[in-house]
């Protein structure tokens, strides 16, 4: 017999505070019916003071397994995940082997579910070996066990641009949805940093802001063209997001996300040379901050996604120009969206927001039943519980991904993931995961 949680006294997305019953993998009563169902041997939780948001979903995450199992392993991912309140991700098709057929998404997908954190959704990649020469089985994959709907080879730029618009084309035909690295190689040929001020004061090899907008520029058109769905990846510009504004007005298909670290940080930060800082795509400049901000506010940018980038220590302690780029995210993302946009009296956002940028709307984009819904009663029961006016300091030691590079070491951050509840089950309770997970 499964366990069941009673949580006394909630916001409900930052509002009206309930009850919830949790019995049996749904939400089973809300209100005042919550308590008058609950069987005595319900686990009662507090809620006073806490918010309660659907479970949130990561359409952009990187689990290393199979590979590189050095930095990150499904495991230890989902479980990271699961204290940073997230109930399903997305895993990158960049591992070894791709994950470029059914038999790697498959793979990927029984590995999730046996740790049992949070969901797992594999995606799959759109060339074979990420080579940009040759479309990957995208069917195959979409009529897998693990039923893929989104299509990247983050980390490299789709570039060819036939190749791009027959991707988009196959796509169609099963709702999938082809989520572009927007970066021209050949203008960003051994770039380390965004190219600006910073870089040339530092003696850096820049990266344009135009190898990000050429690329969505282009893709959204492709898009237009074919009649299909184009979900563009870490954005990080003003420009980019000016595109995607234009391209929504135009009535074209797009989607688009930021990651934590481009709401919060900026070229500034790689003054000091520290490795931790450099990520794809680069630190942006703080008016481009200000834009990607203003842009998440106003529904230009479509959700938040951590582009968690677990690295082994070989791979980001050493001189920034040999370093990996990536920066870890899942266990901190929650907190940089509260201090960023939630706490920022410039952004009227609120914890409904959140619960759109982070939970449904990704849900959406990525076509994954059960998951972003609603906190009523028949939905299934995948929650997290935070504490708004809770403060904590990032130590690399203590979080839970097998990986360090973290760029918020040392960083007071506000909210704190209370509790999980992924399929009714609790994967995390007073901010400790559970030995057992949901499993």
């Amino acid at each position: 017999m499964s366990t069941s949680y009673l949580i006394r006294g909630a916001a409900l997305l930052g509002g009206e505070r309930s009850d919830l019953l949790l019995a049996d993998g749904v939400i089973a009563a809300a209100g005042p019916d919550a308590a008058a169902q609950a069987t005595a041997d319900a686990i009662t939780l507090d809620g006073e003071g806490l918010v309660a948001l659907p479970g949130l979903v990561d359409l952009h995450t990187h689990l290393r397994e199979p590979g590189r199992e050095d930095a990150e392993t499904v495991y230890s991912g989902t479980r990271a995940a699961a204290l940073g309140g997230f109930t399903c991700v997305h895993a990158m098709a960049n591992t070894d082997p791709v994950a470029d057929t059914a038999g790697v998404v498959e793979q990927v997908w029984r590995l999730g579910n046996e740790a049992g954190w949070a969901e797992v959704r594999p995606v799959g990649a759109v060339t074979v070996g990420l080579d940009g020469e040759h479309l990957a089985e995208l069917g195959a994959m979409a009529d897998s066990a693990a039923r893929v709907r989104v299509f990247s080879d983050d980390g490299k730029c789709v570039w060819d641009p036939v190749l791009m618009r027959r991707a988009l084309e196959y796509v169609k035909a099963f709702d999938g949805v082809i989520a572009q690295h927007a970066q021209e190689p050949r203008l960003t040929e051994g770039a380390l940093m965004h190219e600006g001020v910073v870089s040339a004061e530092l003696g850096l090899t820049g990266w344009p802001a135009v190898a990000e907008e050429a690329v969505i520029a282009r893709d959204v058109l492709l898009a237009e063209h074919v009649g299909s769905r184009i979900h563009i990846c870490h954005l990080s510009t003003a420009g980019s997001v000016d595109i995607v504004r234009w391209a929504k007005a135009r009535g074209i298909d797009v989607t688009a996300e930021v990651t934590p670290h481009h709401l919060i940080l900026t070229d500034e930060s790689v003054r000091g040379y520290d490795p931790q800082f450099k990520v794809n795509p680069p630190l942006r400049t703080a008016a481009d901050v200000a834009a990607v901000r203003a842009g998440l506010a106003d529904g230009t940018i479509d959700i938040v996604a951590t582009d968690h980038a677990p690295h082994a220590a070989q791979d980001k302690d050493c001189e920034f120009a040999a370093a990996a780029f990536g920066m870890t995210g899942l266990e901190t993302a929650l907190s940089v969206v509260a201090e960023t946009m939630v706490n920022d009296d410039a952004n009227d956002f609120g914890w409904a927001d959140v619960a759109r940028v982070m939970s449904t709307a990704p849900a959406r984009i990525g076509r994954v039943a059960g998951q972003g819904g609603a906190l009523r009663v028949g939905e299934p029961a995948n929650l997290t519980l935070v504490d708004p006016d809770a403060r904590w300091t990032v130590d690399p030691a203590r979080l839970r991904t097998a990986s360090d590079n973290t760029p918020f070491a040392g960083r007071e951050l506000p909210t704190r993931v209370v509790a999980t509840f992924w399929r009714g089950a609790a994967t995390v309770l007073d901010g400790e995961p559970q030995p057992d997970g949901a499993r």
